[in-house]
């Protein structure tokens, strides 16, 4: 029987299989070896037990760069994000959110990076989400092309340059998962044409990219152009060696896949790419940056060193790499430097400000010329301008590098010469992951050098007076290897020389440490489980939606279910009772509609001082009456709270319920804190769940009306599909069809009067079988129709000049207000210098919603302000206003409140818009919510959405004066039509 959720909250969930046997929360690791002491070397590093599962564990004889390996471990869990059912986990570059980034916090930038350091995690999860986040994902949707964006692009994934293919070879060389990267290959190579089609210029057959789009702002090649910001475009070593990488990874897939053709074409592509990139770039020392116009510089830039970490450059050009060692050339004690010293733009104007790439010590680069200096070492011709106590000095540099008050350290960039980083912004730059480290250690200095077929290469780097190092719980090719160099056996007691285990059995050895090839079995599958936490709230905005009896107010509910796990103060992801004048406090999350909750995951906050782990604590359900009662068959693991590590809670049978409620208890009434509390849930792969007519990806609803919504299940005729919607809302099938595998479902979903979408309450379709619950979840939202708000409040056409009766408000203090004049049924506003002006109207809003509707005629056509602003105002220090900017083509919204400007409440960057004569705009604000939409041939089009209600009560908002704003720099522009219109 299908049902409703307003029938079913807080009922067991029947026909869900039993939890006898639940997921790991870690993959096993298996057969291995126990020399090193892994509670010795993690320390007091947070939830041990992730690290014991995922990564290699390495004993060196250099404290230094040990003790950085295990701190960029760290740093890379921390940066572990987990976004939702539809795009899983991706691998952050900033803690905190950006924002210039792709949806959820992704940057194409270090991606590259993430892949190669993150392939050695055993667990496969993590990466296989993020490269679908790039490929298949919201990484891969549409981009605005503006400047502040990169007007070059128009998705994400190619927003900043980026070496997808070649780092997912990479990572496949590692777990052995070929089939992962094949049944992707039309993406792959999607990613690598997109850059012929937007930066590829034939004549020269060479690739072009702006410097700043290369994550490098303010270059010495970027000084010599017009622009040093963003750097002149110009042909550089970056791009041009990741396609070339990318196509070589593209020729070994394509062989792999059976097509020794396609493979042909992309092994021509790269070696022509090599010979223009020999021709035009290589000035017979060094690879440089050329401008567009032919003009090669004269500065080395640390980039001419990125073409090795492809093994694009011949045998003979390995002079270049004097440069590195060279005291004029990048040698520095904290580097290398990113500008060759004896450049004239050395250091320029780099203390004045973040962020110029001329000189500063930068972990991004550092870690790609380690790269490529170890292959430059492993699989060139000897040399003599670098060895491998060249490796090991530029590695121990860079660990030292990272470091603050004696502590282990990242940021953005590092003084070259100094003992301190001079680019890190507090809240935004600790802990940056923006490079690699850990991939440098294993497979650089210690040599471990991955391959696609079933063998391992060894060739450490190691100093050559080194007596012992050693990897374990190396995870390769669903194998776990464990390497150990003991020059004389008394370190680790297995005997002398260079041994490998395979699984725990010993299968090589050797006396000393040259390089060496061992085969190994085929591949093993690791067939982890494809889990869903239906907690997560990484936009921290509508649902799931937390809230707590007390928050400090340093912190946030919803930060306790916002994808991340990491312990730091600065920046913050926690929720905690801090001075809390409760006894206890509690939690609570709304899920908005019922769902399987099974197995709830909960690590607790605790800095060692006033924020302590709970004695215990208790989980609550609210039944459909609004009582709080116990969760019913529940099995803690551990028995007791501990200390900075999952506390995990099976519910069996599952739970079917829309709202939960942790309440942690300490015995002395201190304060607790949560830093991560996930509701994972195991789907069934064989089943498919899907909302069919959607619009812009929502259901269309309005409060006080009936609303039809298809849904769609595929798998068994055992599965059961049933519809859950938001308390208060009722769902009743009115068809159901099954062809084969596929049932059809029509439901009637009633809303009920005065419902509340601001927040888009969602509807969960549910797909019940023995093997698990798949589900599909859809907002609901309102979409704009002025027939909808039947009373004007104000109407404007300008055939009568009324601009008395608005009161004119100076929006940014130094900014001229502009002249306004009304003819020609037209309101023109002209400026001769930035000017910026916000005209209220004698109206006021309505707490049941708002619309301001503009009609504009035409605009300055100047640079950059060109924008028209619509929304309500209460003047300069109390406004929310949507705005459109003409020359960027982007709309947004801006909140202030009481003189503050509040991010947290315009919902964040950018809606990508061009303006045509005849489209209006309108400003929309009802149930908290500030929506911006464009009316194109008689369809309005949601542009943007900002959550006001974060900031402004609905009363207050109300009480406003519905108001349009007029910003341009030198010229004129013209509105047609204004209008508010309320319900």
């Amino acid at each position: 029987m299908l049902r409703s959720a307003a029938l079913v909250v807080g009922l067991v969930l029947v026909g869900t299989p039993a939890q006898a046997q639940p997921p790991p929360v870690y993959p096993a690791v298996g057969p291995t070896t126990h020399f090193l002491d892994q509670e010795r070397l993690l320390g007091d590093t947070p939830e041990p037990g992730w690290y014991k599962a995922n990564i290699p564990f390495v004993d060196l004889p250099d404290a230094a760069i040990q003790d950085t390996y295990y701190y960029r471990w760290r740093t890379f869990k921390e940066a572990l994000k987990y976004t939702g059912p539809k795009d899983g986990w991706i691998v952050s570059e900033f803690l905190g959110p950006v924002g210039y980034s792709a949806p959820n916090g992704g940057i194409s930038a270090a991606a590259g990076h993430h892949l190669y350091e993150g392939r050695w995690l055993r667990d496969t999860r993590y990466l296989d989400d993020y490269l679908d986040y790039w490929l298949r994902g919201s990484g891969a949707g549409a981009k605005p092309a503006t400047e502040g964006l990169g007007k070059n692009s128009t998705d994400w994934a190619h927003q900043y340059s980026f070496w997808a293919v070649d780092a997912a070879v990479a990572r496949a060389e590692v777990t052995g998962d070929w089939k992962f990267l094949l049944q992707r290959l039309p993406e792959l190579e999607r990613q690598y044409q997109r850059w012929k089609e937007t930066n590829f210029d034939p004549a020269r057959g060479l690739y072009w990219q702006t410097p700043v789009w290369d994550a490098m702002e303010f270059t010495a090649s970027s000084y010599q152009s017009d622009d040093p910001y963003h750097g002149g475009d110009g042909f550089r070593p970056t791009l041009n060696a990741y396609q070339y990488g990318d196509a070589r990874a593209l020729a070994l897939l394509a062989r792999r896949a059976g097509d020794p053709r396609k493979a042909a074409r992309y092994e021509r592509e790269a070696a022509t790419l090599r010979t223009n990139q020999e021709k035009d770039l290589w000035d017979g020392s060094f690879y440089k940056h050329v401008m567009r116009d032919g003009t090669r510089i004269t500065d080395r830039e640390q980039i001419g060193f990125i073409p090795w970490y492809f093994h694009m450059p011949p045998a003979g050009n390995a002079a270049a790499w004097a440069q590195l060692t060279d005291p004029q050339g990048f040698a520095a004690p904290y580097g290398p430097t990113t500008t060759e010293r004896r450049s004239p733009w050395f250091m320029h104007q780099a203390l004045d400000g973040c962020c110029r790439w001329d000189g500063p010590s930068w972990p991004y680069a550092t870690s790609q010329t380690l790269t490529a200096l170890a292959n430059q070492l492993i699989d060139y011709p000897a040399q003599s301008y670098v060895d491998r106590q060249d490796y090991y000095d530029v590695l121990r540099g860079y660990a030292l590098t990272q470091r603050k008050n004696g502590k282990p350290y990242v940021a953005e960039a590092h003084h070259p010469d100094e003992d301190r980083w001079i680019y890190d912004g507090r809240g935004h730059s600790e802990d940056y992951n923006h490079s690699t480290f850990t991939d440098n250690v294993l497979s650089g200095l210690l040599g471990i050098r991955p391959q696609p077929g079933a063998s391992i290469e060894l060739a450490p780097l190691v100093p050559a007076d080194w007596d012992h190092f050693a990897v374990e719980n190396l995870a390769y090719h669903g194998h776990n290897l464990t390497i150990l160099w003991d020059r004389d056996g008394t370190r680790y007691g297995q005997g002398a020389g260079l041994r490998l285990w395979v699984d725990g059995k010993l299968r090589h050895t050797q006396t000393t440490l040259s390089r060496t090839t061992v085969a190994l079995a085929p591949t093993r599958d690791s067939n982890l489980p494809v889990l869903v936490d239906d907690a997560a709230n990484v936009a921290e905005s509508g649902y799931p939606l937390a809230t707590a009896s007390y928050t400090w107010p340093g912190d946030k509910a919803v930060d306790a279910i916002d994808g991340q796990d990491f312990h730091l103060d600065v920046p913050a992801t926690r929720w905690t009772t801090w001075q809390s004048p409760n006894r206890s406090d509690h939690l609570d999350v709304d899920l908005g509609a019922a769902t399987s909750v099974s197995d709830l995951r909960v690590v607790f906050y605790d800095d060692g001082g006033g924020v302590r782990t709970p004695q215990s604590f208790t989980v609550e359900y609210q039944d459909r009456a609004g009582t709080w009662q116990d969760v019913p068959g529940q099995t803690r693991d551990p028995a007791t709270p501990a200390l900075r590590a999952v506390n995990r809670v099976l519910i069996d049978p599952p739970l079917l319920t829309d709202r939960l409620r942790i309440t942690p208890v300490r015995d002395d009434g201190g304060a607790v804190g949560i830093t991560n509390l996930q509701l994972w849930r195991r789907p069934d792969p064989a089943v498919t769940a899907t909302f069919l007519d959607l619009r812009d990806g929502a259901v269309p609803a309005d409060s006080g009306s009936t609303v039809t919504v298809r849904t769609r299940v595929r798998g068994p005729r055992t599965v059961r599909p049933s519809l859950e919607v938001p308390r208060g809302w009722t769902a009743t099938p009115a068809a159901t069809t099954r062809r084969g595998t596929t049932t059809d479902t029509t439901w009637q979903v009633r809303i009920p009067e005065g419902a509340d979408l601001g927040n888009s309450p969602p509807i969960r379709l549910l797909a019940t079988t023995g093997r698990g619950v798949t589900t599909a979840v859809a907002p609901t939202r309102y979409f704009f129709d002025p027939a909808d708000f039947p009373v004007t409040a104000w109407a404007d056409d300008f055939s009568t000049d009324r601009t008395a009766g608005y009161r004119l408000d100076q929006q940014v203090s130094g900014e001229a207000l502009p002249a306004l004049s009304v003819a020609d049924g037209g309101l023109t506003a002209r400026a001769t210098t930035r000017s910026f002006g916000v005209l209220a109207v004698p109206a006021r809003g309505s707490e049941k919603g708002t619309a301001v509707i503009v009609t504009p005629r035409s605009f300055s056509g100047a640079s950059p302000e060109d924008s028209l602003f619509a929304g309500q105002s209460a003047g300069v220090d109390n406004n929310a206003l949507a705005w459109y900017n003409n020359h960027f083509g982007t709309s947004g919204a801006d909140v202030r409140r009481a003189g503050v400007n509040r991010p947290e409440a315009a919902g964040g960057c950018c809606a990508d818009v061009r303006w045509q004569p005849g489209d209006r705009f309108a400003a929309v604000l009802r149930d908290g919510t500030l929506t911006t939409w464009l009316d194109h041939d008689d369809t309005w089009r949601l542009l943007h959405t900002a959550p006001v209600g974060a900031a402004v009560d609905a009363t207050t908002l109300a009480s406003w004066s519905p108001a349009v704003g007029l910003r341009l720099d030198p010229g004129t522009m013209v509105l047609d039509d204004l209008t508010v219109r309320t319900r």
